[in-house]
C-alpha cells in the first residue's frame, strides 16, 4: 500500500507518535557522513547488531559498515506503516540504512521481530550460516520495555529507585517550567523483572546460541552498552532499578568471557554519556541534568552524539591499537568527558541556581529538542516538511 501524505510531529508528553521518512533519512545520512570522514579503521568484518535501528544500536551499525567495511545484519522490532499511521522511525531508518549501504557496496540485511524469542535467535544463525559463515562482532544495544521468556513469562522494567523516595529539582517538558519530582521506590518484584528485560540474560543467550550453532568466529568480540552517570542520579540510575540491571550487564559480560574462553571471545561494557532518548525523557529529573549537561559540554566543544560516540569507540577504544583502552574494572568509558571534575563543577553550579525563571539560558533547551525530534526525522532544516511524503 502506498501512501502519500504531509507528516507533522505529535508529541504527547515524552512521546512522538509519528516519525519523517525523508527525516530518519535525513538522520541516517548524516552520520554515515561522519564515519566517512573520521576515516577507515581496522576491525570486525561480519557484524551482527542485537536493537540495531536507533540510538546507539544504529550508530554501531553505521560505524560497524563504514569504519571497518563490515557486511552487517541488523535486528530491530519496528512496526511498519499501515496506511493510516507512519512506521516507526527505526523502521526508515532500517530502510535508508540498508539503502545508503547498497549503494556503497556494502553487504546489509535485516530481520524484524522480538530479539529476546528463540524464533528469531533461529531465523539470525540462518541468515549468518547461509551469508556470512559466521559473525566476528556481536553489539547488543536493546532497549525494550518487557520482555517474554522461553516459558511465557512476560516480565516490564520500570526505572524507579530501589530505597527511599528520590526528591529533586525537574523540568517539565510541557511549560519549560522547573519544579520537583519525586520518584518511588521498586518493590523487589519490579526490580527483578527490570533485571530480567535490561540486565545480560538475553545478551548470554545469544552468545550461546551463536556458538552453539557454529556461527560465532573465534576471537570475536561482543559489546554491550550501559550507563552510571554523576552522583545527582545515582538514586534513579547507578543505584535504582536501571543501575541493578546494568550492574547484571556487567556480570554477563564476566560470565561470556569464561563460557566462551575456549572460542576466545571477549565481551565488553562500554560506559556511554548522557544522551536524549524515550527512556531518558520519560524519567522525573533526569533530563534537567541533560539540558545542563549539552550547554556546559557545546561550550567546551565536548559534546558528542550517538555517532560521535561511537565513532570515538571504534577510532580511539576499540581499534586503535593491540588491545582496547580499558579502566580498572575492565570496562570502556566513553562517559569520561562528561564525568570530567570541571565538567559536573560547572553542572552543579548550574543546578543549584536554576530555576523556571533562567531555565533557557541556563540550559540548552532547543538542544535538548532538536535530539528529541530528531530521533523521529523531524526539525532537520534541509527538509521540506511541507511536501507530501510516501509512508
Amino acid at each position: 500500500m502506498v501512501r502519500i501524505m504531509i507528516v507533522e510531529p505529535k508529541v504527547r508528553g515524552f512521546i512522538c507518535a509519528t516519525a519523517h521518512p525523508v527525516g530518519c533519512r535525513e538522520n541516517v545520512k548524516r552520520q554515515i557522513e561522519y564515519m566517512k570522514k573520521l576515516g577507515s579503521c581496522d576491525g570486525p568484518k561480519k557484524v551482527l547488531v542485537i536493537g540495531a535501528s536507533t540510538g546507539y544500536g544504529l550508530a554501531s551499525r553505521i560505524a560497524a559498515a563504514y569504519c571497518t567495511g563490515a557486511a552487517t545484519i541488523g535486528v530491530m522490532f519496528e512496526k511498519e506503516s499501515n496506511g493510516r499511521r507512519t512506521a516507526t522511525p527505526g523502521y526508515y531508518n532500517t530502510k535508508a540504512f540498508e539503502e545508503f549501504a547498497h549503494a556503497d557496496g556494502l553487504y546489509a540485511k535485516s530481520i524484524n521481530g522480538d530479539a529476546f524469542s528463540k524464533e528469531i535467535k533461529d531465523q539470525v544463525i540462518d541468515l549468518i550460516r547461509s551469508d556470512l559463515g559466521s559473525v566476528d562482532m556481536v553489539v547488543y544495544s536493546l532497549a525494550a520495555p518487557r520482555r517474554t521468556t522461553a516459558d511465557g513469562t512476560t516480565y516490564q522494567s520500570v526505572l524507579k529507585t530501589t530505597s527511599s523516595d528520590f526528591t529533586n529539582k525537574s523540568w517539565n517538558l510541557k511549560d519549560n517550567t522547573v519544579g520537583e519530582a519525586t520518584i518511588t521506590p521498586a518493590t523487589e518484584e519490579e526490580t527483578l523483572a527490570t533485571v530480567k528485560v535490561m540486565g545480560g540474560e538475553d545478551w548470554i543467550d545469544w552468545m550461546n546460541a551463536l556458538s552453539d550453532a557454529g556461527v560465532l568466529a573465534d576471537g570475536a568480540i561482543t559489546l554491550a552498552y550501559s550507563y552510571i552517570g554523576p552522583k545527582l542520579t545515582y538514586p534513579v540510575y547507578f543505584n535504582g532499578t536501571i543501575g541493578m540491571a546494568k550492574k547484571h550487564l556487567q556480570e554477563s559480560a564476566a560470565i561470556i568471557n569464561q563460557t566462551l574462553a575456549d572460542q576466545h571471545v571477549k565481551a565488553y561494557i562500554s560506559v556511554n554519556k548522557a544522551l536524549v532518548t524515550q527512556a531518558s525523557a520519560a524519567i522525573p529529573i533526569v533530563p534537567l541534568y541533560f539540558a545542563i549537561l549539552y550547554k556546559v559540554m557545546k561550550e567546551k566543544g565536548l559534546h558528542e552524539g550517538c555517532i560521535e560516540q561511537i565513532g570515538r569507540l571504534f577510532h580511539e577504544k576499540l581499534f586503535s591499537g593491540n588491545a582496547p583502552v580499558l579502566d580498572e574494572e575492565g570496562r570502556i568509558r566513553l562517559d569520561d568527558w562528561e564525568l570530567r571534575e570541571d565538567i559536573q563543577k560547572e553542572v552543579m553550579e548550574i543546578w543549584d541556581k536554576i530555576n523556571t525563571d533562567n531555565v533557557k539560558e541556563l540550559a540548552d533547551i532547543d538542544g535538548y529538542w532538536d535530539d528529541f525530534y530528531h530521533m523521529f526525522g523531524f526539525r532537520f532544516p534541509n527538509v521540506d516538511y511541507s511536501q507530501d511524503v510516501e509512508i
